[in-house]
């Protein structure tokens, strides 16, 4: 006998996986995201400016390491996953101190089968709405996200094919300049050296990064998704990279030419365009679009769109886009 691990055919909608562990943030899993992606972002380094600008005694935690972790614990139904495709409308309601415990719940709200072709297995597209919260009971991230899951039959037809609108394409931009924390970043301000950003300004990231350690972050995280730690299970040659590593890559780049970050607020949609493995070479090339005041008078709100590519092949003189991400980030 194996554990039940479901196939596309299993899904229904309305369907809720909630029996998931709940995750304490600590600072060994902040320490090893840190390590791992260097990300740059002065609240998650820095204690005593954190608690300067947040009020807090405990360290932010970095918002890729609370979306990676809500991701892990989203993973029972997307064991089999052949690719996460995108994410969509995800927002950054609470922010995550170190000692604070995650739980997340996620729900299958609609489920659309591939196009059958010959010669190709037949899979679906699973469509979850995941939410979670901190120990108060308060919203930390709402989101959905797209795992694409093999059929049980190679030939199945399952006649699925429910419309995916309700996975929003844009967030309300009052609603996340009102979520945005109250902060005293005038502390923040005082230590880093203010920089003018205009829509249309382009950023090229010169120093590249190495993909390591995917396993391990899977593992941490909680991720259930077999691709990413067992080359047998996985549609290419090699071990899938967990598409979170990627965007962490992506994140840890822009803290590094963007020194005012204070965090990341919202996903307007992110979509994995082709798949990354362990020892690619990521790149960013980030683009500001709309910028406005913070509404608390400290700060302003960016749109950032980042587009990733691999370097890869025997001379990492293949170039493939992998990733491409509009989010909104406070900045001091």
């Amino acid at each position: 006998m194996t554990d039940f691990v479901p196939w596309f055919e299993d899904f229904s909608v309305g369907d809720e996986f909630n029996e998931v562990p709940a995750v304490t943030i600590t600072s060994g899993m902040t320490a090893m995201h840190q390590a791992v992606f260097a990300d740059r972002s002065r609240l998650t380094l820095d204690q005593p400016l954190c608690k300067s600008v947040t009020g807090s005694d405990a360290l932010l935690v970095n918002p890729a390491l609370v979306c990676n972790v809500a991701i892990g614990q989203s993973t029972i139904p997307s064991q089999r996953v052949m690719g996460n495709l995108f994410y969509r409308g995800l927002r950054l309601q609470s922010p995550v101190f170190v000692g604070d415990t995650l739980t997340t719940s996620t729900r299958v709200v609609a489920l659309r089968q591939n196009s059958i072709k010959p010669g190709r297995a037949a899979s679906g597209m699973v469509a979850l709405e995941i939410q979670t919260l901190n120990q108060r009971g308060e919203t930390v991230l709402h989101f959905w996200r797209c795992p694409m899951v093999p059929c049980r039959e190679p030939e199945a037809d399952t006649g699925k094919a429910d419309d995916f609108s309700m996975m929003p394409e844009h967030l309300d931009r009052d609603e996340i300049l009102s979520g945005a924390p109250g902060w005293n970043l005038a502390s923040m301000s005082a230590v880093v050296k203010s920089r003018d950003y205009e829509p249309g300004h382009v950023i090229q990231v010169e120093a590249r990064d190495t993909v390591t350690s995917a396993p391990e972050i899977v593992r941490m995280t909680l991720n259930m998704a077999m691709t990413h730690t067992d080359l047998s299970r996985s549609v290419y040659d090699k071990r899938l990279v967990y598409g979170g590593h990627t965007i962490s890559i992506a994140a840890s780049q822009l803290s590094r030419v963007v020194p005012g970050l204070v965090m990341i607020l919202a996903w307007y949609k992110c979509d994995h365009v082709a798949p990354v493995f362990e020892d690619d070479i990521l790149s960013s090339n980030i683009t500001f679009g709309e910028i406005k005041d913070n509404r608390s008078g400290d700060g302003q709100v960016a749109d950032i769109n980042i587009s990733v590519s691999a370097h890869r092949g025997d001379k990492h003189d293949e170039l493939v886009k992998v990733l491409d991400w509009q989010l909104a980030a406070l900045l001091a």
